[in-house]
């Protein structure tokens, strides 16, 4: 069995407790260099200890959970995010691609992202300048998405993804520069994330930028045409609603 270490932040003792005592129960493992409850201590810590992943609360008393990694930039922790936050925080981390943990958390979501972080590369500069920027101003549209192909994290603009194609549990992303991009993740996961960007659904199959639409034929039950002239079929149930996506761009 692997041996890792930890660092926990959090400024509430609770929940501090918690995640302290189901690490030391359920995951022998994992060996806890200490515990931190502000950037303060946080910062201080990681000066002498250099854990293998770092369990970071991002709302702390002086501060947040991002001076804590600005004040350590070389920090090579792979960090599991903890946020009590709401919705729009969690699609902030979908398009960052970085793993995290929402209050109250289960036995079984705490076991998933400790098992993702094992697999997954440290989160670069890039994902968590996209995770930043979006708590920073939250009514703020992102304009990059961080995308986990193979053993590579991509950090791409939204506005050059063209259209998103399923593959089952695959989803394969076309840009405007001819790449194509697979991820393994489904494209209802994309959906979710990306139709505050101008996306839309319009078949089981296919997720829409509709900035690159050029053309919507309405015979043999529609389709689209894209910037690239790549024709796109549009289901029948979906025809009504991508008509009245493009009467409102």
């Amino acid at each position: 069995m692997e041996k890792l270490t930890a660092v926990l932040v959090d400024d509430i003792p609770t929940a501090l407790e918690m995640l302290k005592n189901d690490l030391e129960i359920d995951y022998p493992e994992i060996s806890i260099l200490g515990t931190a409850s502000s950037v303060v201590e946080a910062s201080k810590l990681l000066r002498s200890k250099q854990p293998d992943i770092l369990f970071l609360d991002i709302m702390l008393g002086d501060g947040t959970g991002f001076d804590i990694l600005e004040i350590h930039p070389d920090i090579s922790s792979k960090v599991i995010f903890v946020t009590a936050s709401d919705e729009f925080a969690i699609k902030a981390f979908k398009f960052a691609a970085i793993d995290y943990l929402l209050k109250p958390y289960s036995s079984s979501e705490l076991e998933q992202a400790i098992r993702k972080v094992k697999q997954h590369l440290p989160p670069s500069t890039e994902q968590l300048n996209i995770l930043h920027n979006s708590f920073l101003q939250p009514n703020k549209k992102p304009t990059k998405i961080s995308l986990h192909t193979g053993n590579k994290i991509l950090v791409i603009d939204i506005e050059t993804i063209m259209y998103c194609k399923s593959d089952n549990n695959y989803t394969e992303f076309y840009t405007t520069n001819k790449e194509k991009i697979l991820v393994a993740k489904t494209l209802k996961y994309f959906t979710d994330i990306l139709q505050a960007c101008q996306f839309l659904r319009v078949h089981q199959s296919y997720l829409v930028n509709l900035q690159c639409l050029k053309e919507f034929h309405k015979t043999d039950g529609g389709y689209i045409v894209l910037d690239n002239n790549q024709t796109i079929p549009v289901s029948v149930r979906k025809k009504a609603e991508v008509i009245q996506a493009i009467d409102n761009l």
